[in-house]
């Protein structure tokens, strides 16, 4: 199951336009469709990413992952959410160093929720500006194409 397969599940799940949940993302790694532990390729292959940026984000701190008696690395379950974050968090334009932070924070513990806080919701406010910003930048888009004699797309994607 590849990024495509985890927004399209996300997606449905919110139903016809219905506002983003955090049970929406909760749902991407349901434990029923997630094996119990996996294999670097196999989390790499579940999240659309390189088994380098796995090891990248455990060299950075982001990530603690157990190994197996040969030494290879298993991601178990909370692995795997922590890891749907990251990721969905470095696609929306969060820089590593924030990510670090983040992390930092979460491991420190609850007395840090209102620092946490108070990141996630300028992150979100600076993800609905670049929304903002690339629809714009679509509609200039769809005004070229039909300029040039093309069909605009439909609005909803795929």
């Amino acid at each position: 199951m590849a990024t495509d397969e985890l927004l399209a599940r996300a997606l449905a799940s919110l139903g016809d336009g219905g506002p983003v949940s955090a049970e929406a993302i909760r749902r991407l790694t349901d434990p029923a469709d997630v094996p119990e532990s996996m294999t670097i390729a196999e989390a790499a292959d579940l999240l659309d990413v390189s088994a380098h940026t796995l090891r990248y984000y455990e060299r950075a701190g982001l990530i603690a992952v157990a190994r197996d008696a040969l030494g290879h690395r298993v991601y178990d379950t909370a692995a795997v959410r922590r890891l749907v974050f990251l990721t969905r968090m470095r696609l929306s334009g969060m820089p590593m160093r924030d990510l670090q932070h983040y992390i930092a924070l979460v491991d420190a513990g609850a007395h840090t929720v209102p620092e946490r806080l108070d990141m996630l919701i300028e992150h979100r406010d600076t993800v609905r500006r670049r929304i903002r910003e690339l629809t714009l930048s679509l509609a200039a888009t769809e005004f070229k194409i039909a300029a040039y004699g093309g069909e605009a797309a439909p609005e909803s994607p795929e």
